[in-house]
């Protein structure tokens, strides 16, 4: 199982969306998205992932990989998390973590699973990515109206 997610923003804050779509070889199974009137980019990137994680949470014996052309969240996920967790949620300058709620979460559902994280490169022609991406984008159309 192969779910891709994203996640934009119209302004940063402004209204954003999130998105994954999940496939088994070539089919995509299942997809869903969704948006928010006042956020940021990086919110709905780990929106995207934290909601495709509860997904793939019904499916535990299925192989998980996860591509993100987010690289704060890959390398959140894959990195960073450790030495946040290691120093109470702050970060190398003391500072608390910026959405660290998010990513609390994302760590304990993570926790639940084993996960492969992989960065693609966002707007190349990845079927996926570019799935995500239209659903994101019409998810922000929604709240710009």
């Amino acid at each position: 199982m192969v779910i891709y997610t994203d996640g934009g923003c119209s302004g940063n804050p402004g209204p954003g969306g999130w998105a994954w779509a999940c496939y088994s070889g070539d089919v995509l199974i299942a997809s869903s998205s969704g948006g928010e009137r006042n956020t940021t980019n990086n919110r709905m990137e780990l929106t995207a992932v934290i909601n495709a994680v509860r997904f793939s949470l019904d499916r535990p014996d299925a192989p998980l990989e996860i591509r993100t052309d987010s690289q704060y969240v890959q390398k959140g996920i894959t990195e960073w998390i450790y030495s946040w967790k290691r120093n109470g949620w702050l970060n190398a300058k003391k500072e608390r973590v910026k959405n660290a709620e998010l990513w609390m979460e994302l760590d304990d559902l993570s926790s639940k699973r084993k996960i492969v994280w992989t960065w693609v490169k966002g707007h190349a022609g990845i079927e996926g990515n570019e799935v995500c991406d239209k659903m994101v984008r019409g998810e922000m159309a929604k709240l710009i109206k």
